[in-house]
């Protein structure tokens, strides 16, 4: 016979069953299949849910959510980078970069990414079958003259696009510095990079194109989702846009 106390042999737990709220992270883990438990807690958060993010840590574990793949982490190597100015407001520095992928048939397609390392607003992402030096400056020109922004420096890398004259002509006439990356040395543009990766994890590699058209409007889709849903963890959560209404208005209140 076992001397236990009787309270404790009648005992019956109190906690709540976990079902719809279990099928609510399941249902934001299916549709965003490359958010972690984190980013999953601040979506139920802004749903309403009064949940801590250890109770969300143990379902999403029980489901197996955990499992799936995630990139690798970088050697520590890559966190010795060049030294920036620090950023203090947007436009102060943008990053551009390039993303290939194929349509359904096999076709390549070329995705230029443009984004605002202060507020980590996408800017932009043009999609086409091939892109040169000549078209950046006339997607560059573009973004001027539609949203009236243009930043004081642009990190790039050493690819024939950003070498190019013509590229080179219009900054200088713009005055844009154009600040390249070391040969070899991905990590010293790590927005651009970090932007390219959740690109493609959570865009590129979830979708089928159809067409280079279908192409164009699921990445535009998922930029707009990026720009004003997706949480970010760096901007203590909340998303890029509002980020930078925030900073813009909180500028506007200093004047």
């Amino acid at each position: 016979m076992v001397a236990i106390s009787e309270s404790v042999y009648h005992y019956k737990s109190r906690r709540s069953p976990d079902t719809v709220l279990r099928q609510r992270i399941k249902e934001i883990a299916a549709t965003r299949m490359r958010y972690g438990y984190q980013r999953i807690h601040v979506l139920l958060r802004r749903e309403g849910w009064q949940v801590n993010h250890k109770k969300v840590h143990r379902i999403y574990k029980e489901e197996g959510l955990n499992l799936r793949s995630k990139r690798p982490r970088r050697h520590v190597a890559a966190a010795h980078r060049m030294e920036r100015p620090e950023l203090s407001t947007i436009d102060q520095c943008w990053s551009m970069d390039f993303v290939a992928d194929n349509l359904f048939d096999g076709s390549r397609i070329r995705a230029l990414t443009v984004v605002d390392n202060f507020s980590r607003e996408c800017m932009l992402i043009h999609v086409d079958r091939s892109i040169r030096g000549e078209h950046v400056v006339g997607i560059m020109a573009h973004m001027q003259r539609c949203h009236d922004r243009c930043p004081d420096r642009i990190q790039v890398d050493n690819g024939s696009e950003f070498i190019s004259k013509v590229l080179d002509k219009w900054a200088y006439e713009n005055g844009v510095t154009l600040d390249f990356s070391r040969p070899g040395k991905p990590t010293d543009n790590p927005f651009i990079e970090s932007f390219n990766g959740s690109f493609r994890d959570e865009c590129l590699n979830s979708h089928w194109f159809l067409s280079l058209d279908d192409a164009r409007e699921k990445i535009e889709s998922w930029r707009e989702e990026y720009n004003t849903f997706r949480p970010h963890s760096s901007l203590k959560d909340l998303t890029p846009i509002e980020f930078r209404d925030r900073h813009l208005e909180a500028g506007n209140l200093d004047l």
